[in-house]
């Protein structure tokens, strides 16, 4: 498989951007750039889409809604409440997507050592700007190597345990398809960096991941292919999302600890 994502250099390239959104979801980022603005007012210092809407790659009534919110302070708690309330009315008002996440970070933290190979590169290469001034100006190119691979994604054992609570908690079907979906996707995204320093590329179609992945583990490529079909179309047997906390997680955890270490202590 061609390496992609990068430049002729091995930098990588930006992922998505506002041109890319397609039509069916262009009232929604709308709306959504009006309602982070009244709620956020002069605490905001970006806004930012992530995942396939600003990749021109979500499907109607089936992809969900990606947002980073950098504020110019360390989130408080009325600033979560303020994005709980953001979430659910884009989700209400809008039936082309099925659910809204909002992550929130100060900007300083943003822009910090700590995070630098972790949610700095997360915004600098994955995340399209929707409102304000552009933080990833002030943050460095970013090659895909094992330094990035390990902060960036190397914390999944401490996932686990915190996956499984969330698994016995869950009371309806519609809360397991919700597991199933989350869990699939960050097993996924895992296996790829897992792979990435060798592979030399990078891709978010899930898809394409299984395959990057599948190269170097075939042992365990029907499993994250199982995986990344999940994560597009997440399940509601609460044995799927089961078996990945139980095998493909514990596994992959300790085969990324093996290979890259384990991440800087935050």
């Amino acid at each position: 498989m061609e390496r992609r994502g990068v430049d002729t250099d091995g930098y990588f390239e930006r992922e998505g951007s506002l041109g890319l959104v397609q039509e069916a979801f262009a009232p929604v980022v709308a709306a959504a750039r009006g309602l982070i603005t009244d709620a956020y007012g002069p605490r905001l210092h970006s806004a930012y889409l992530y995942g396939s809407v600003p990749r021109g790659t979500a499907r109607p009534g089936r992809s969900d809604l990606d947002l980073l919110l950098a504020l110019h302070h360390e989130p408080a708690q009325g600033d979560r409440k303020a994005a709980d309330v953001l979430a659910r009315t884009l989700d209400r008002e809008f039936g082309q997507i099925d659910g809204v996440g909002v992550l929130l970070y100060g900007r300083d933290r943003l822009l910090s050592e700590q995070e630098r190979y972790d949610m700095g590169w997360f915004l600098a290469c994955l995340c399209t700007p929707l409102l304000g001034p552009d933080l990833a100006a002030q943050l460095p190119r970013y090659r895909p190597d094992a330094r990035l691979a390990r902060e960036a994604n190397g914390g999944l054992g401490d996932l686990l345990p915190r996956w499984q609570a969330r698994l016995d908690e869950a009371a309806t079907p519609g809360d397991v398809r919700r597991i199933s979906r989350g869990f699939a996707r960050h097993l996924v995204r895992t296996g790829l960096m897992l792979v990435m320093p060798r592979w030399g590329g990078w891709t978010s179609d899930l898809t394409e991941s299984a395959e990057v992945f599948a190269r170097y583990y075939p042992e365990r490529a029907a499993q994250m292919r199982a995986a990344a079909a999940v994560a597009l179309e997440p399940v509601s047997d609460p044995a799927v999302p089961r078996a990945f906390v139980e095998d493909l997680g514990p596994w992959l955890a300790q085969e990324y600890t093996a290979r890259l270490g384990r991440k800087t202590p935050r």
